[in-house]
Formats: C-alpha cells, structure tokens, sequence
C-alpha cells in the first residue's frame, strides 16, 4: 500500500460523470504537475473509471470515484477494488455525500467498501459531512462521529486512510465555512474522534483558486478534494502549485 504519510499537501481531483478520452489525453498532456519532480506532495486524479485503463502517465496518482462493497459474484455492474488495483489505481472515494443522497448508501455498505479497499492495497477516501439543517441546529459534530463510527472498520490502520471533510451544503454552492470553522472540524476529527494527529484530513466543498490557498494554510488541513474546479485545467493547475 501506498504511504501517505510522507506527503505534505494531498490534492484529489474529483471529475465526477465528466470526461472524455480526447479530454482525457489533453488533460495529461497539459497538467502542470509530475510526482517524479515533487516527492513532498501528493496528487490524485479520479476519473469516470471507464477512462482509466487510458491513463497513459506516471505525472499523478490515480483513483477511483466509487467501489463496489462486494469482492466477487453475481453483481451486474459493480466494479470491484480487486478490479480496480488491477488497472492502476492507488486511491478510491468512498462515501461521497452524491453517493449516499442520490444513490442510498447506508453506513454497512460504506463500512464494507472500506474494508474492501483496505484489504485491496487501496487509500479509502472516506467521505462525511453534514447538511445545511444539521450545521443550523448545530448538531454536525454528531452527524459527523455518527459516519466515523460506523463506517471506518475498528482495527484499521488510520496512516492508511484519508478523511475528506465535505460540508453538504458547500458542495457545489459556492459556500465555503470560515477558516475558523474548518479548523474546528479538522481538530474534532484528529483529536475527538480519531484520537490521532497521524490521520490525514482534507476538505472538499467548492474549492476553487480564488480560496485555495486560505484553506491549505490552515495547519490541520492535510489537503483538499476538488470537484468542479479540477475540470478547468487553467483553474486546477493554479490550485496544484501546492
């Protein structure tokens, strides 16, 4: 498995169902990033996992935007971790708030996926995060040990995961919390729930160039899960300068 531990920043682009093969080969070509030039930092591109047996380079890490909570069987459709070391990848999002709002899934299924990817040699990065309701009735700091506990299995090594903090109602809206607020949450994780300075925390939530920067200068923050803004390339490789 790979060790994480020795990065300073972690950035993982998040594509979601975007992308091409021509879009794909323009993106590594002009990506200004090449891990064999910076062994401090650490980058992860997640495509639609169709594009990724295309992915022709060795500039970034590749992961996964999903896995299945199944290892093998009669499950038309799913897309195993097994499967997914095979063709390259090193990491995998799990839990993403699309995932778990669109899509249904429960903590069991969350739980098992990471289980699976652990045992595959695979990063989990596990998504949590409250809603726009839950932060009013300030009750994210439940919501949030609630996702932990029940979906982290309980021997797991935390030097082998990563925590992607996405706040519900930043996705997509342009919300960002304060510095003052990341901070907090960070903290929780690591010391509260965790118990641990060693787990990598990021945060994801309408990460852009214009507030990149505020956001990995906080000291707990670990790096940051880039959604829309990865898909601008000119926008993207100006939040890659790390």
């Amino acid at each position: 498995m790979l060790e994480i531990d020795k990065f300073k920043k972690i950035i993982i682009a998040n594509w979601k169902l975007n992308g091409s093969i021509p879009y794909l080969n323009e993106y590594i070509e002009n990506i200004q990033f090449d891990k064999s030039k910076d062994n401090n930092n650490c980058l992860v591109v997640c495509p639609p996992s169709t594009l990724i047996p295309y992915i022709k380079t060795k500039k970034f890490f590749i992961g996964s935007q999903d896995c299945s909570s199944f290892k093998e069987g009669a499950y038309t459709g799913e897309i195993s971790c097994k499967m997914l070391k095979e063709i390259g990848c090193d990491f995998v999002i799990i839990g993403h708030s699309e995932r778990r709002s669109i899509f249904k899934e429960h903590h069991k299924s969350i739980f098992d996926k990471c289980t699976n990817a652990i045992n595959n040699k695979l990063i989990p990065i596990l998504c949590i995060g409250e809603n726009g309701q839950q932060r009013k009735e300030n009750l994210h700091k439940e919501v949030l040990m609630d996702q932990l506990s029940k979906s982290l299995p309980k021997n797991i090594d935390i030097e082998n995961i990563i925590i992607a903090y996405e706040p519900v109602w930043s996705i997509g809206t342009g919300l960002v919390p304060d510095q003052n607020q990341i901070s907090e949450i960070h903290d929780f994780i690591k010391q509260e729930v965790l118990r641990s300075n060693q787990v990598r925390v990021i945060y994801g939530g309408s990460v852009k160039a214009a507030n990149y920067k505020k956001i990995l200068e906080i000291q707990n923050v670990d790096g940051l899960l880039v959604g829309g803004a990865s898909l601008n390339l000119d926008e993207f490789n100006q939040i890659i300068k790390f």
